[in-house]
């Protein structure tokens, strides 16, 4: 039986179906061929500035990337909630200003800030959420002085004008006072004499904790193993105490309110 489309009569009876076929295809083909064409400009875009993205967030020259995932974001949002009771969207907005502060001292300081996206982000967003009850801030081992200068920023946002008081040997490099003393300077503050003093040696020195008993902190962030009983001393009733991962065993007159990423969150006893 010949093939019904060698037949002259059906041939020419189906040439328009043919013809119609055809345009379709090649409409279908042209429409296909525009949006691969969008698709490989559009990848093209996204890889220019995922480079631009990688060269300002990834690990160059610090502990880790600065990219968060949404997941991350979400379980710091629920930690941060956790430890300072906040039931709206307070905790998110405090961590995506902490998180913009973050990138931005690391990008305009000298050195990096130790520690995760996380855990920077969160003790940036907790502490304030937390109310010390002053604005004299003690940090125990500094690194670089660009965290002290994130959290006097935060602090401010709250309108406290923090006064800094920063015990570290400074006798390593690349932590050098010079270094330290310029990245504090992009905290801001109102340049006042003893917004920011700088108490060289160890916090196990005699010396250097007689220096700076002169007032009771109402945030103290302790980077590494020390004398916790020391440090709720220098504490102001109600302060707030930041420990790391390594710190020791807790004192009495310091509660535990919980943990955000690395860091564990406590307050100082109330005056009796």
């Amino acid at each position: 039986m010949p093939s019904l489309l060698s037949n002259r009569l059906a041939k020419r009876v189906l040439r328009p179906a043919f013809a119609l076929v055809e345009q379709r295809m090649e409409r279908v083909t042209t429409a296909f061929q525009a949006d691969l064409d969008a698709l490989h400009h559009e990848v093209a875009d996204l890889r220019r500035q995922s480079y631009g993205l990688g060269l300002l967030l990834d690990q160059a020259g610090r502990d880790g990337h600065r990219m968060p995932t949404a997941t991350q974001v979400d379980t710091l949002v629920r930690e941060v909630r956790a430890v300072t009771g906040d039931g709206g969207e307070r905790a998110r907005h405090d961590i995506t200003i902490a998180y913009r502060h973050l990138v931005a001292v690391e990008a305009l300081g000298a050195g990096g800030l130790a520690g995760t996206v996380s855990d920077v982000c969160g003790r940036l967003a907790t502490v304030p959420l937390l109310a010390p009850p002053n604005g004299d801030v003690l940090e125990i081992g500094t690194l670089h002085g660009l965290f002290a200068a994130a959290l006097q920023r935060m602090l401010r946002r709250d309108g406290v004008e923090a006064r800094l008081t920063i015990v570290d040997p400074l006798d390593t490099s690349p932590t050098r006072e010079e270094v330290v003393r310029g990245n504090l300077a992009l905290g801001g503050g109102n340049g006042s004499a003893d917004a920011v003093r700088i108490a060289r040696g160890g916090f196990g020195d005699a010396d250097v904790r007689e220096r700076i008993s002169d007032r009771r902190y109402g945030v103290i962030v302790v980077n590494g193993d020390h004398d916790l009983a020391a440090v709720r001393d220098l504490a102001a009733p109600g302060a707030v105490v930041v420990l790391g991962s390594d710190a020791g065993a807790r004192p009495a007159g310091l509660t535990g309110l919980g943990r955000v990423a690395d860091s564990v969150y406590c307050r100082a006893a109330a005056a009796s």
